[in-house]
Protein backbone atom coordinates (compact mmCIF):
# COMPACT_ATOMS: atom_id res chain seq x y z
CA UNK A 1 0.00 0.00 0.00
CA UNK A 2 2.83 2.40 0.82
CA UNK A 3 4.30 1.84 -2.64
CA UNK A 4 1.05 2.75 -4.37
CA UNK A 5 0.51 5.80 -2.16
CA UNK A 6 4.08 6.96 -2.73
CA UNK A 7 3.86 6.63 -6.51
CA UNK A 8 0.53 8.48 -6.58
CA UNK A 9 2.04 11.32 -4.53
CA UNK A 10 5.12 11.55 -6.77
CA UNK A 11 3.21 11.62 -10.04
CA UNK A 12 0.27 13.77 -8.93
CA UNK A 13 2.34 16.47 -7.21
CA UNK A 14 4.98 16.76 -9.93
CA UNK A 15 2.47 17.01 -12.75
CA UNK A 16 0.17 19.09 -10.54
CA UNK A 17 2.94 21.65 -9.96
CA UNK A 18 3.55 21.78 -13.72
CA UNK A 19 -0.12 22.47 -14.40
CA UNK A 20 -0.39 25.08 -11.61
CA UNK A 21 2.51 26.99 -13.14
CA UNK A 22 0.57 27.18 -16.38
CA UNK A 23 2.12 24.21 -18.16
CA UNK A 24 0.25 22.50 -20.95
CA UNK A 25 -0.03 18.84 -19.93
CA UNK A 26 -1.06 17.92 -23.47
CA UNK A 27 2.49 18.60 -24.66
CA UNK A 28 3.84 15.95 -22.27
CA UNK A 29 1.06 13.47 -22.97
CA UNK A 30 1.50 13.85 -26.71
CA UNK A 31 5.24 13.21 -26.58
CA UNK A 32 5.14 10.58 -23.86
CA UNK A 33 4.41 7.42 -25.92
CA UNK A 34 7.39 7.76 -28.27
CA UNK A 35 9.72 9.03 -25.54
CA UNK A 36 8.78 6.14 -23.27
CA UNK A 37 9.29 3.71 -26.14
CA UNK A 38 12.84 4.99 -26.63
CA UNK A 39 13.64 5.07 -22.91
CA UNK A 40 12.09 1.74 -21.94
CA UNK A 41 13.26 0.04 -25.13
CA UNK A 42 16.87 1.02 -24.58
CA UNK A 43 16.76 0.36 -20.84
CA UNK A 44 15.10 -3.06 -21.24
CA UNK A 45 17.57 -4.15 -23.89
CA UNK A 46 20.53 -3.08 -21.77
CA UNK A 47 18.94 -4.77 -18.73
CA UNK A 48 18.69 -8.09 -20.56
CA UNK A 49 22.25 -7.84 -21.87
CA UNK A 50 23.72 -6.87 -18.49
CA UNK A 51 22.19 -9.68 -16.39
CA UNK A 52 22.32 -13.46 -16.42
CA UNK A 53 19.13 -15.44 -16.97
CA UNK A 54 18.99 -16.49 -13.32
CA UNK A 55 19.11 -12.84 -12.25
CA UNK A 56 16.34 -11.90 -14.70
CA UNK A 57 14.18 -14.71 -13.31
CA UNK A 58 14.94 -13.57 -9.77
CA UNK A 59 13.82 -10.03 -10.65
CA UNK A 60 10.50 -11.33 -12.00
CA UNK A 61 10.04 -13.37 -8.84
CA UNK A 62 10.94 -10.41 -6.64
CA UNK A 63 8.64 -7.79 -8.18
CA UNK A 64 5.33 -9.17 -6.76
CA UNK A 65 6.73 -8.82 -3.23
CA UNK A 66 6.93 -5.05 -3.63
CA UNK A 67 3.32 -4.37 -2.70
CA UNK A 68 3.19 -7.01 0.04
CA UNK A 69 3.70 -5.88 3.65
CA UNK A 70 6.73 -7.18 5.51
CA UNK A 71 6.24 -10.66 6.94
CA UNK A 72 8.92 -10.07 9.58
CA UNK A 73 6.62 -8.97 12.36
CA UNK A 74 6.84 -9.27 16.14
CA UNK A 75 4.37 -12.17 15.98
CA UNK A 76 6.59 -14.06 13.54
CA UNK A 77 9.67 -13.55 15.68
CA UNK A 78 7.86 -14.73 18.80
CA UNK A 79 6.82 -17.88 16.96
CA UNK A 80 10.39 -18.39 15.77
CA UNK A 81 11.74 -17.96 19.31
CA UNK A 82 9.13 -20.37 20.64
CA UNK A 83 10.04 -22.96 18.01
CA UNK A 84 13.73 -22.73 18.86
CA UNK A 85 13.00 -22.79 22.59
CA UNK A 86 10.79 -25.87 22.31
CA UNK A 87 13.42 -27.65 20.23
CA UNK A 88 16.25 -26.85 22.61
CA UNK A 89 14.18 -27.89 25.64
CA UNK A 90 13.51 -31.27 24.02
CA UNK A 91 17.22 -31.65 23.28
CA UNK A 92 18.12 -30.74 26.87
CA UNK A 93 15.62 -33.18 28.38
CA UNK A 94 15.83 -36.12 25.96
CA UNK A 95 19.14 -35.67 24.16
CA UNK A 96 20.07 -34.68 20.60
CA UNK A 97 18.92 -37.98 19.11
CA UNK A 98 15.37 -37.20 20.26
CA UNK A 99 14.95 -34.59 17.51
CA UNK A 100 16.36 -36.74 14.70
CA UNK A 101 12.90 -37.69 13.39
CA UNK A 102 11.76 -34.06 13.64
CA UNK A 103 14.60 -32.67 11.53
CA UNK A 104 14.41 -35.44 8.94
CA UNK A 105 10.71 -34.83 8.29
CA UNK A 106 9.94 -31.35 9.67
CA UNK A 107 6.54 -31.11 7.93
CA UNK A 108 5.37 -34.25 9.70
CA UNK A 109 6.91 -33.30 13.03
CA UNK A 110 4.51 -32.68 15.94
CA UNK A 111 7.20 -30.40 17.41
CA UNK A 112 7.41 -28.09 14.41
CA UNK A 113 3.75 -28.55 13.50
CA UNK A 114 2.71 -26.19 16.30
CA UNK A 115 4.37 -23.29 14.47
CA UNK A 116 2.50 -22.84 11.21
CA UNK A 117 4.03 -19.59 9.92
CA UNK A 118 7.66 -20.61 10.44
CA UNK A 119 6.96 -24.21 9.52
CA UNK A 120 5.60 -23.18 6.12
CA UNK A 121 8.73 -21.15 5.31
CA UNK A 122 10.89 -23.68 3.50
CA UNK A 123 14.06 -21.59 3.51
CA UNK A 124 13.98 -20.85 7.25
CA UNK A 125 13.11 -24.44 8.18
CA UNK A 126 15.90 -25.72 5.96
CA UNK A 127 18.36 -23.41 7.70
CA UNK A 128 17.23 -24.55 11.15
CA UNK A 129 17.07 -28.28 10.43
CA UNK A 130 20.41 -28.36 8.58
CA UNK A 131 22.27 -27.04 11.60
CA UNK A 132 20.31 -29.15 14.04
CA UNK A 133 21.33 -32.13 11.91
CA UNK A 134 24.97 -31.06 12.18
CA UNK A 135 24.52 -30.81 15.95
CA UNK A 136 23.11 -34.34 16.02
CA UNK A 137 26.04 -35.67 14.00
CA UNK A 138 28.44 -34.13 16.52
CA UNK A 139 31.26 -33.77 14.00
CA UNK A 140 31.74 -29.99 14.25
CA UNK A 141 32.39 -27.70 17.20
CA UNK A 142 30.65 -24.37 17.77
CA UNK A 143 33.38 -22.33 16.09
CA UNK A 144 33.24 -24.42 12.91
CA UNK A 145 29.45 -24.24 12.84
CA UNK A 146 29.55 -20.47 13.37
CA UNK A 147 31.93 -20.07 10.43
CA UNK A 148 29.70 -22.26 8.26
CA UNK A 149 26.63 -20.23 9.25
CA UNK A 150 28.38 -16.98 8.40
CA UNK A 151 29.32 -18.30 4.97
CA UNK A 152 25.77 -19.49 4.27
CA UNK A 153 24.20 -16.21 5.45
CA UNK A 154 26.64 -14.24 3.29
CA UNK A 155 25.84 -16.46 0.30
CA UNK A 156 22.12 -15.95 0.89
CA UNK A 157 22.59 -12.19 1.13
CA UNK A 158 24.73 -11.96 -2.02
CA UNK A 159 22.39 -14.17 -4.04
CA UNK A 160 19.29 -12.24 -2.95
CA UNK A 161 21.06 -8.92 -3.56
CA UNK A 162 21.83 -9.71 -7.22
CA UNK A 163 18.33 -8.87 -8.59
CA UNK A 164 18.17 -5.80 -6.34
CA UNK A 165 21.50 -4.55 -7.68
CA UNK A 166 20.20 -5.11 -11.21
CA UNK A 167 17.17 -2.91 -10.48
CA UNK A 168 19.38 -0.21 -8.93
CA UNK A 169 21.63 -0.22 -12.02
CA UNK A 170 18.54 0.09 -14.19
CA UNK A 171 17.50 3.17 -12.24
CA UNK A 172 20.96 4.68 -12.64
CA UNK A 173 20.78 4.16 -16.42
CA UNK A 174 17.33 5.70 -17.01
CA UNK A 175 18.47 9.38 -16.97
CA UNK A 176 21.05 8.54 -19.66
CA UNK A 177 18.40 6.89 -21.83
CA UNK A 178 16.23 9.96 -21.25
CA UNK A 179 19.05 12.06 -22.65
CA UNK A 180 19.31 9.69 -25.63
CA UNK A 181 15.60 10.21 -26.33
CA UNK A 182 16.03 13.98 -25.96
CA UNK A 183 19.00 14.03 -28.35
CA UNK A 184 16.96 12.15 -30.94
CA UNK A 185 14.26 14.79 -30.55
CA UNK A 186 16.79 17.57 -31.03
CA UNK A 187 18.15 15.85 -34.14
CA UNK A 188 14.62 15.64 -35.47
CA UNK A 189 14.11 19.34 -34.71
CA UNK A 190 17.31 20.35 -36.48
CA UNK A 191 16.11 18.51 -39.55
CA UNK A 192 13.00 20.72 -39.55
CA UNK A 193 14.79 24.03 -39.00
CA UNK A 194 12.80 25.71 -41.78
CA UNK A 195 9.50 25.23 -39.97
CA UNK A 196 7.70 28.10 -38.20
CA UNK A 197 8.85 28.95 -34.64
CA UNK A 198 5.65 27.54 -33.16
CA UNK A 199 6.30 24.16 -34.75
CA UNK A 200 9.97 24.16 -33.74
CA UNK A 201 9.06 25.12 -30.18
CA UNK A 202 6.68 22.18 -29.92
CA UNK A 203 9.33 19.82 -31.28
CA UNK A 204 11.97 21.07 -28.82
CA UNK A 205 9.46 20.74 -25.98
CA UNK A 206 8.75 17.16 -27.00
CA UNK A 207 12.48 16.43 -27.05
CA UNK A 208 12.91 17.75 -23.51
CA UNK A 209 10.12 15.47 -22.32
CA UNK A 210 12.56 12.57 -22.83
CA UNK A 211 15.04 14.01 -20.34
CA UNK A 212 12.24 14.77 -17.90
CA UNK A 213 10.81 11.25 -18.07
CA UNK A 214 14.20 9.59 -17.75
CA UNK A 215 15.00 11.49 -14.55
CA UNK A 216 11.48 11.05 -13.14
CA UNK A 217 11.47 7.31 -13.75
CA UNK A 218 14.94 6.93 -12.26
CA UNK A 219 14.57 8.90 -9.04
CA UNK A 220 10.81 8.83 -8.58
CA UNK A 221 10.01 5.23 -9.52
CA UNK A 222 12.95 2.81 -9.79
CA UNK A 223 15.43 4.13 -7.19
CA UNK A 224 12.88 4.03 -4.32
CA UNK A 225 12.01 0.50 -5.42
CA UNK A 226 15.61 -0.61 -5.08
CA UNK A 227 15.82 0.99 -1.63
CA UNK A 228 12.65 -0.80 -0.48
CA UNK A 229 13.89 -4.18 -1.70
CA UNK A 230 17.23 -3.70 0.06
CA UNK A 231 15.38 -3.08 3.33
CA UNK A 232 13.35 -6.26 2.83
CA UNK A 233 16.55 -8.19 2.19
CA UNK A 234 18.10 -6.87 5.40
CA UNK A 235 15.05 -8.15 7.29
CA UNK A 236 15.40 -11.66 5.87
CA UNK A 237 19.11 -11.70 6.72
CA UNK A 238 18.39 -10.54 10.26
CA UNK A 239 16.09 -13.51 10.83
CA UNK A 240 18.86 -15.93 9.89
CA UNK A 241 21.28 -14.10 12.19
CA UNK A 242 18.76 -14.48 15.00
CA UNK A 243 18.53 -18.24 14.44
CA UNK A 244 22.33 -18.46 14.29
CA UNK A 245 22.70 -16.66 17.63
CA UNK A 246 20.26 -18.97 19.41
CA UNK A 247 21.80 -22.19 18.07
CA UNK A 248 25.35 -21.09 18.85
CA UNK A 249 24.38 -20.04 22.38
CA UNK A 250 22.91 -23.50 22.91
CA UNK A 251 26.05 -25.16 21.56
CA UNK A 252 28.11 -23.17 24.04
CA UNK A 253 26.12 -24.65 26.91
CA UNK A 254 23.57 -21.96 27.71
CA UNK A 255 20.10 -22.97 28.85
CA UNK A 256 17.29 -22.72 26.25
CA UNK A 257 15.76 -19.66 27.90
CA UNK A 258 19.12 -17.87 27.90
CA UNK A 259 19.90 -18.90 24.33
CA UNK A 260 16.55 -17.52 23.17
CA UNK A 261 17.26 -14.29 25.06
CA UNK A 262 20.52 -13.96 23.10
CA UNK A 263 18.52 -14.31 19.88
CA UNK A 264 15.91 -11.80 21.02
CA UNK A 265 18.61 -9.17 21.41
CA UNK A 266 19.59 -9.57 17.75
CA UNK A 267 16.13 -8.62 16.43
CA UNK A 268 15.50 -5.09 15.17
CA UNK A 269 13.97 -2.96 17.94
CA UNK A 270 10.79 -2.35 15.91
CA UNK A 271 9.97 -6.09 15.88
CA UNK A 272 11.72 -7.22 19.07
CA UNK A 273 9.28 -8.58 21.69
CA UNK A 274 9.80 -7.67 25.32
CA UNK A 275 11.23 -10.35 27.61
CA UNK A 276 7.98 -10.79 29.54
CA UNK A 277 5.96 -10.79 26.32
CA UNK A 278 8.08 -13.54 24.79
CA UNK A 279 8.09 -15.56 28.02
CA UNK A 280 4.29 -15.49 28.21
CA UNK A 281 4.00 -16.53 24.57
CA UNK A 282 6.41 -19.46 25.02
CA UNK A 283 4.50 -20.66 28.08
CA UNK A 284 1.22 -20.48 26.15
CA UNK A 285 2.71 -22.67 23.42
CA UNK A 286 3.86 -25.28 25.92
Amino acid sequence: MNVIIGYVVVISLIFGAFIIHGGNIEVILKAMPTELMAIFGGAFGAFVVGNQTKVLKAVLKLLPTIIKPSKYTKTRYMELMALLFSTLVKVRKEGLMAIEADIEKPHDSPLFGKFQEIGSDHHVMKFITDYLRIMVSGNLNSFEIENLMDVEIETHHNEAHAPIAAIVRLGDALPAFGIVAAVLGVVNTMGSVGQPPAVLGEMIGSALVGTFLGILLAYGIVAPLGSLLEQKLDESTKELQCIKTVILASLQGYAPQTAVEFGRKVIFSTERPEFEELESYVKSIK
